[in-house]
């Protein structure tokens, strides 16, 4: 099973808004049934970001694992989605 972590500044807010969004879509994906989702804030998970296989972030994230996220913005703003889920949905085939 495939480790999908959501994180926001705070855990709080926008990541439980865009882990509502990435369900729907794992499920309309068939992916339900083979990601294991998390949610958190940046300040618990960025020692740990090698522990997913995929990682959304709707904040800032440091250069030394940058290229390990995926910007989760496109969810809030609604510009940019198709491609922030290819990019997912081609971790998730990995």
């Amino acid at each position: 099973m495939k480790k999908l972590l959501i994180m926001c500044g705070t855990g709080i807010a926008t990541s439980t808004v865009v882990t509502g969004k990435v369900k729907d879509w794992l499920k309309e994906n068939g992916f339900e049934d083979k990601v294991q989702l998390y949610q958190s804030k940046i300040s618990d998970e960025i020692n740990r970001i090698d522990d997913y296989d995929v990682v959304i972030s709707t904040t800032l994230t440091p250069d030394n694992v940058k290229d390990k996220v995926i910007d989760g913005v496109p969810l809030l703003t609604g510009f940019g989605i198709e491609d922030m889920y290819e990019q997912v949905k081609q971790k998730l085939n990995n």
